[in-house]
């Protein structure tokens, strides 16, 4: 099984898709990796050697920002936001939509299950 920033990544799939386990790493830059080290995107992960691994190991941390690092940034922007105190600040500060959703009805994914309000029966 082969450790990439981390995570060990699925030995039977192909390269690109194996490579999209990784936090931060879609499909766009899975191949623009492969395209870097010179792999074809057939090959799959248990085809490859250990320089190749390595190679692959060096692009993403050399080029990317992955796992650990992407969270904590992530993180501290929505923390930043909040500090501020701006709308999407307190948005994310509520749990509520922070795109313009409508919440009227949907919204369930921030809101969570829905609480029964006691005396609604009409």
């Amino acid at each position: 099984m082969a450790r990439i920033a981390g995570v060990n990544i699925p030995t039977a799939k192909r390269v690109p898709i194996a490579l999209q386990y990784i936090h931060g790493i879609g499909a766009k830059k899975a191949f623009e990796i492969c395209e870097k080290v010179n792999i074809a995107v057939t090959r799959r992960v248990n085809e490859l050697s250990d320089a190749e691994v390595l190679k692959i190991r060096e692009v993403i941390d050399r080029d990317y920002m992955v796992e650990g690092d992407l969270r904590r940034e992530v993180a501290m922007n929505i923390k930043r936001l909040m500090d501020l105190g701006c709308y999407r600040g307190l948005r994310h500060r509520r749990g509520l939509p922070v795109r313009g959703q409508r919440t009227h009805t949907n919204a369930r994914t921030r809101k969570g299950p829905a609480k029964a309000i006691a005396g609604k029966k009409k």
